[in-house]
């Protein structure tokens, strides 16, 4: 037997407020009906003249919201590789060559994007990474997983030492989140590379969170071992 679900309060002023039925009503039907009938049936509860045109641009926005999330679900991108998400970055950084930029792409637990933010961008000599940034958008996108990215602007794949390092801070952050690091992409000219996929990925965290900026000095060049790498106090 199906257990019955419980509405609360919220709920039925909530219903209420939007379609204009007295409190009373509804409770008195959901009390052995499920009360999203009224909007599917909406006769159910006799409504006045203004109380059904309620309920009509009420089911008219619902049927609406629907239609475009789907749409919505059927365009996001979705990751199913590391080569998935190596064109992807590709196609954002390939061929830039004047600047430095450190993108993040925030994943569902279907390891589809729910949005892709750059989080720092400088000159051909420097970026800073904030580590926060990153930490107050995954939280605001209530995110699984994440995908990190940046380009080396003398061309190189190869990731440097300090870009080991960096990746390791960020594991470091959102391990105890349980939100996964999932790659770090290293864009060079119109070529990628995957961390994980070469076996560069921390496997788990190794220190402490540290939230200091990273200084990110000095564009790599193609063996990819030219970044100084300083931390700044955040301020």
């Amino acid at each position: 037997m199906t257990r019955p679900v419980k509405y609360s309060d919220d709920f039925f002023k909530s219903l209420n407020a939007l379609t204009g039925i007295p409190m009373r009503k509804i409770q008195a039907y959901a009390k052995e009906n499920n009360p999203f009938n009224i909007l599917e049936h909406p006769m159910v509860v006799e409504p006045t003249d203004k109380q059904l045109e309620k309920i009509s641009k009420l089911n008219e926005f619902i049927s609406s919201y629907s239609v475009l999330r789907m749409e919505e679900d059927q365009n996001r991108i979705k990751f199913a590789s590391p080569d998935d998400s190596g064109k992807y970055f590709l196609s954002l950084m390939g061929g830039m060559k004047d600047r430095e930029r450190f993108m993040v792409a925030f994943l569902d637990n279907s390891n589809s994007i729910i949005e892709t933010r750059t989080i720092s961008e400088g000159g051909v000599n420097m970026a800073v990474v904030h580590p926060r940034d990153i930490l107050k958008i995954a939280i605001a996108n209530d995110c699984s997983s994440l995908i990190l990215s940046h380009n080396h602007p003398g061309g190189s794949i190869n990731p440097s030492k300090e870009d080991q390092a960096l990746t390791q801070r960020i594991v470091d952050i959102f391990h105890p989140l349980n939100i996964k690091v999932l790659d770090h992409i290293i864009v060079g000219g119109t070529r990628y590379s995957s961390m994980a996929e070469n076996g560069y990925l921390p496997n788990g965290p190794l220190n402490k969170a540290k939230y200091d900026s990273i200084l990110l000095n000095g564009a790599a060049k193609e063996q990819g071992e030219d970044y100084e790498w300083n931390e700044e106090l955040e301020l």
